[in-house]
């Protein structure tokens, strides 16, 4: 029994150890973003002298003409939620083809999904580039500096684990249901939004939330696609916009981090328990 507390007491410590290095990060940027530049080159660990002064640098943030930190938000708001929805069905749909017709075409198509995963995204962000001017050249659609260009490429980057998540998914259901379902005249996309979606929530709510952290926190894609300091840009584009080339706004870049990873801790906090029972469910069933 006595060995049984230490190896417990132990994990304990090992556990508040792991949870304070975790935490430490966000500490220094929530206690920085309540002090002035100054405060921060000073002494970056201690605690601000007044905590008025988030607010005013929140203030500073949203009306600075040249940042345009509020239109940020909303193309970060329309790019996220496009590509979670589009991502979410359409990785769904495929998956579901994909086990139920069983073929050495759909296990070649898998795999070819599965593909994307082991391939670094470094390796193909300049042919990306090169290929989306190809598609402007050809097609006359823009794809570079647009909102609708972010969210393809991001469809194109999310979908493998989506498909690999969903498909493991999947064949955990039995195929009586759609049997049934088709004997009383539901057509295929019936079958899969009436019956097979709402099996699906779980996982659904899991890739939808992994997804969301992912794109809204995004830097490396956006960059490539949208460009620093154009019209069209997302959150982490427009904080790079307060580190210049010789002074960098450490206290606005602070609040800024603050105020872009607010939304998505709240809903980490909201949607945890889904991403649990989608991870549980799928590694049992």
């Amino acid at each position: 029994m006595g060995r049984k507390k230490i190896v417990k007491g132990l994990l304990t410590l090992v556990t508040i150890v792991l949870f304070l290095l975790t935490i430490f990060p966000f500490f220094v940027v929530l206690i920085n973003s309540a002090k002035a530049s100054l405060e921060i080159i000073t002494d970056p660990i201690a605690f601000p002298a007044k905590w008025s002064q988030l607010f005013t640098n929140i203030k500073t943030i949203w009306t600075n003409p040249s940042v345009k930190y509020a239109s940020s938000v909303y193309y970060s708001a329309i790019i996220t939620a496009f590509s979670l929805i589009l991502i979410a069905v359409t990785s769904a749909m495929a998956a579901w083809v994909l086990v139920r017709r069983k073929s050495r075409s759909s296990t070649i198509i898998f795999l070819i999904f599965i593909s994307g995963l082991i391939i670094p995204f470094q390796v193909v962000m300049f042919p990306l580039v090169s290929l989306f001017r190809n598609i402007y050249e050809v097609t006359g659609i823009r794809m570079l500096r647009t909102v609708h260009g972010m969210i393809f490429a991001y469809i194109g980057f999310g979908a493998p684990l989506a498909v690999f998540m969903f498909h493991g998914f999947i064949k955990s259901i039995p195929f009586e249901l759609e049997e049934a379902a088709l004997i009383d005249g539901c057509s295929k996309p019936q079958i899969f939004f009436k019956i097979i979606l709402p099996i699906l929530k779980p996982i659904f709510v899991t890739i939808s939330i992994l997804n969301a952290i992912w794109i809204w926190n995004d830097f490396l894609l956006p960059s490539l696609i949208l460009g620093v300091g154009q019209e069209v840009q997302t959150i982490p584009l427009a904080i790079r916009a307060f580190a210049g080339s010789f002074v960098k706004q450490w206290d606005l870049i602070m609040t800024a981090v603050l105020m872009a990873a607010f939304p998505i801790i709240i809903g980490f906090i909201i949607g945890q328990k889904h991403i649990i029972k989608g991870m549980v469910s799928g590694s049992i069933k």
